[in-house]
C-alpha cells in the first residue's frame, strides 16, 4: 500500500502552493488553528468566554467568533486575547521570491 504525505494529499485535492485555492485553504486553516489555540489556553486558565471578553474589552460573542473562526478578527484583538491569557505568541514572516518595483 502506497502512503502519501499531507503535502501530497493537499496538493492533489486542494491545489498546489501558490494557487488561489491553496491560499484560501491555508488562510482558513491558520484561522482555525488560532481559534483552537485561544480556546485551549482559555480553558487551561479556567476562564469563560465572558470572563476573557471582559479582560480583553470585547463581548463574549466576539470571543466565541474568534474561537470558532466565524469571523476574522483584527490582529490587534488577537494579540490582546493572547496577552489576557498570559500566553507567548510567535509569528513567522516569510518573504516570497517576488521581484518588487517602485514606480517613478
Amino acid at each position: 500500500m502506497k502512503t502519501y504525505t499531507l503535502e501530497e494529499v493537499t496538493d492533489e485535492f486542494i491545489g498546489k502552493k501558490g494557487s488561489k485555492e491553496r491560499e484560501v485553504f491555508d488562510a482558513e486553516l491558520k484561522s482555525d488553528l488560532i481559534g483552537y489555540a485561544i480556546k485551549q489556553a482559555r480553558l487551561k486558565r479556567k476562564l469563560t468566554q465572558s470572563q476573557l471578553g471582559e479582560l480583553v474589552g470585547v463581548q463574549k460573542a466576539q470571543i466565541s467568533k474568534i474561537e470558532n473562526s466565524i469571523s476574522s478578527a483584527r490582529l490587534e484583538t488577537i494579540l490582546k486575547v493572547f496577552r489576557a491569557l498570559n500566553a507567548k505568541v510567535n509569528f513567522q514572516v516569510e518573504l516570497l521570491n517576488k521581484k518588487m518595483t517602485i514606480a517613478p
